[in-house]
């Protein structure tokens, strides 16, 4: 057995990107702790400063498969390209016949991009569109297969 990891974001603003990771991903915002009724009362509990809430997000698979994302504020803005990024398989990856994966990844481009997403390139692979690299809201790349 692996082991369990999570990814965790810098950003601006943590539960903006958080809401437009969770569409993508098709997420939704991590529980509190257990033994708390919320991330409020966690924070409280633990004696985090009022001022500094909406300093985190986070977000988790809701089948309990995949990892699970942190969206941490952070002072400085995004200067460089990513050497980390995440392959959105919104078509179902390579192994789905192209007809079928093409659409999907068409559909999903429309739709991010309409939450504040931008397509930085559409790559192609033996003369036809392959994957789309796209950006998040605060310039993090990421793909769709």
């Amino acid at each position: 057995m692996g082991t369990e990891w999570s990814l965790t974001i810098d950003c601006a603003y943590p539960g903006k990107l958080a809401a437009f990771w969770a569409l993508a991903l098709g997420y939704e915002e991590k529980p509190a702790p257990a033994g708390f009724g919320s991330w409020e009362e966690w924070f409280s509990h633990h004696e985090v400063p009022e001022d500094e809430w909406d300093d985190g997000a986070y977000l988790s698979d809701p089948d309990g498969v995949g990892p699970t994302l942190s969206f941490l504020k952070v002072p400085e803005p995004k200067v460089a390209k990513n050497r980390l990024h995440i392959d959105v398989r919104v078509g179902g990856g390579r192994e789905t016949p192209w007809e079928v994966r093409w659409p999907r990844v068409v559909e999903a481009v429309e739709r991010l991009t309409a939450a504040g997403a931008t397509v930085v390139r559409e790559d192609e692979l033996q003369g036809r569109p392959d994957h789309v690299v796209m950006a998040d809201p605060e310039g993090n790349e990421f793909c769709l297969v």
